[in-house]
């Protein structure tokens, strides 16, 4: 098995609803995220898929839709706030803890038909969640 794993670097804001802790106030996190594709054989050039094009995609969505947002879950009054005063954000189903943003990356890496094995998302330098896809 052939891995490649490109890494994007990006700034946002979260809070978690029903939290019991810090996380419940809105706060900022200077994440890094980690895309492993994987493959059985490679391409015609000898690649899983080009770093380039990982990273051309999946950094100009990262860029687009989560570097300097504000990542709130939907039913967070703080939306409601934000589009009122024309702030972009992020809305999810589930809490935007690390572990739904790695797999919300890892969603939309599958979606643009990328070999994903693996999403890693660092929140801080010592703490890191992954998505895999399967348990």
């Amino acid at each position: 098995m052939y891995t490649v794993t490109e890494t994007i670097y990006f700034c946002y804001g979260h809070r978690l609803l029903e939290y019991r802790g810090k996380c419940i106030h809105p706060h900022g996190h200077n994440g890094r995220v980690e895309i492993e594709l994987a493959a059985e054989r490679l391409d015609r050039l000898g690649m899983v898929v080009d770093f380039s094009e990982i990273g051309d995609t999946m950094r100009g969505w990262v860029d687009a839709t989560l570097d300097h947002r504000m990542l709130f879950r939907k039913d967070d009054p703080l939306c409601e706030v934000f589009t009122r005063m024309g702030e972009p954000f992020y809305a999810m189903d589930v809490n935007p803890t690390a572990e739904a943003i790695a797999h919300a990356i890892y969603d939309e890496a599958v979606a643009r038909k990328f070999p994903v094995r693996q999403v890693r998302l660092w929140e801080t330098e010592s703490s890191v969640a992954s998505y895999s896809g399967g348990v």
